[in-house]
């Protein structure tokens, strides 16, 4: 079974070669000689792809201990036929600087030129909006400065009317307390008038005493 493998590889290498060489001339081809060419590489192709499925089955029928090895190799080789149609389709559409400007005659140095302009034209767009990019950051981070600054602008005002508030209390206990002291100072007074109006009374109405001791 290994030889069969083997023997597809060899065909494998000799088929992408070729179509690796042809895929390289499209471009520089035109008309009816690259149609031509683009029909046979496209034929070579699917030849490839064939051989790859039969690779597939033969590695399905190889023993498990060896299997690992085979697999590898197919995996590899189907990289390399998925590049090869990248690089066929490329080369479709592709010409060369000869047949460019063979096809557009007189109007490939405008069409260059045109070229140029648009890719400066990218370019400068490219920048104006790296520009405004950066412009709308700086407009974001200056927008959240502003609403932090907002959020701290409300958290002071806040504290300054809870302080406002503690204030007023405090001073209407101290309104409080004064009117209170000022209470007990004038019932204090008016206790004091009182005990010395009665101790002048008394003073007034106690019999006095002769020299010696009568009355």
């Amino acid at each position: 079974m290994s030889s069969d493998f083997e023997s597809y590889e060899q065909d494998f290498g000799t088929i992408t070669a070729e179509v690796t060489n042809k895929i390289g001339r499209i471009p520089k081809l035109s008309g009816e000689e690259k149609t031509q060419l683009v029909l046979n590489v496209d034929k070579q192709l699917e030849e490839v792809r064939e051989l790859l499925e039969q690779m597939d089955l033969e590695v399905r029928e190889i023993p498990i201990q060896s299997r690992a090895m085979y697999n590898g190799r197919l995996k590899s080789y189907k990289q390399e036929i998925e590049k090869l149609e990248k690089d066929f389709k490329r080369s479709r559409i592709a010409y060369s600087d000869e047949v460019r400007n063979e096809l557009l005659g007189d109007d490939a140095g405008s069409s260059e030129n045109q070229l140029i302009k648009l890719r400066e034209e990218r370019a400068h767009l490219l920048d104006n909006t790296e520009k405004l990019e950066r412009s709308s950051r700086r407009l974001e981070a200056g927008y959240q400065i502003a609403v932090e600054t907002e959020q701290v602008g409300q958290e002071i005002l806040s504290n300054l009317h809870s302080d406002r508030e503690k204030i007023q209390r405090a001073r209407e206990r101290l309104r409080e307390t004064d009117a209170n002291l000022g209470k007990s100072s004038r019932i204090l007074t008016g206790m004091l008038r009182s005990q010395n109006i009665a101790s002048l009374h008394c003073h007034a109405t106690s019999p006095s005493l002769s020299p010696n001791g009568k009355r």
